[in-house]
């Protein structure tokens, strides 16, 4: 398993490292909108459609990503969908983990399906977006979400007592949640750190929040970082509701698309929201 996980990883690095960094974004919004199609065909079949509806919904989420694309969307900062993406993950992530594993089947089955897909949307815009305005922006975005899971692993593993969410995903407790908000923000120091020591062309999101001073930085990266932990709990309880170990199988070692960029859902839109406030 250790070594599926491994080289699916070194796999996937492979597609996306080049694609982030050529010159255009449009390779990486390419690749990327290949992994939203199949997130949504995941999203169907987590949600009890068959196979021809779920393509159909992945058809629907390329649409979706295609006709923003076209319409110039990506180019734009459009600061009221961030807020309207970023105020509906709020209320309505707190809304479906406090209704828990037994609150998702009755909700109905078309509004689960429109919400799944209208996030991945979101999320597939946030990014196009961020590595429009620059690779360091985008990248301390993905930094954060990564950094944030790692470190909440160990400090899990090493500290975990107090289980966070039981009955919706067993193995996260509360220590591995300060333990990913602690690396999280030693990452955003030294990032902001480093762009003004080698003078980066486009601040990351850590010069862009450190600007706004410390009374900003701080709770809006403890803020980004226990979102992303929403973006996850959320996808667990949908699949724990529908008896799913994983997304997918698709990738070997690590389950389905959705599984690697849940925590991804809500902190991109998100970044983007905080990042309007706080422009260097």
């Amino acid at each position: 398993m250790l070594k599926q996980r491994i080289l699916t990883a070194l796999v996937l690095l492979a597609i996306l490292l080049p694609a982030l960094a050529y010159p255009s974004f449009v390779p990486l919004a390419v690749v990327t909108l290949i992994l939203i199609a199949t997130g949504c065909w995941e999203w169907g079949r987590l949600n009890g459609l068959a196979q021809a509806a779920s393509l159909g919904l992945a058809a629907v989420g390329s649409v979706l990503c295609l006709a923003s694309w076209w319409v110039g969307w990506i180019a734009l900062p459009l600061p009221w969908l961030w807020q309207v993406a970023g105020a509906a993950w709020v209320l309505l992530g707190g809304w479906l983990l406090a209704r828990g594993v037994a609150g998702w089947p009755q909700t109905a089955r078309w509004l689960r399906l429109a919400g799944g897909v209208l996030a991945l949307w979101l999320a597939w815009l946030a990014m196009a977006r961020a590595r429009a305005i620059g690779i360091n922006f985008l990248l301390s975005i993905l930094c954060l979400v990564w950094v944030a899971d790692i470190c909440a692993y160990f400090a899990g593993r090493a500290l975990g007592r107090r289980k966070l969410a039981p009955a919706i995903s067993p193995g996260k407790s509360w220590e591995g949640v300060w333990g990913g908000m602690a690396g999280v923000l030693l990452l955003a120091l030294v990032w902001a750190w480093a762009d003004g020591h080698w003078q980066a062309a486009v601040p990351s999101l850590y010069a862009r929040l450190l600007g706004m001073g410390l009374l900003w930085w701080l709770p809006a990266l403890l803020f980004l970082t226990a979102m992303s932990v929403v973006g996850d709990l959320t996808e667990s309880l949908v699949k724990r509701s529908s008896g799913m170990k994983d997304s997918s199988n698709l990738l070997p070692g690590h389950g389905g698309v959705l599984d690697r960029v849940d925590a991804l859902l809500p902190t991109l839109p998100l970044a983007l929201m905080i990042s309007n406030f706080a422009r260097p």
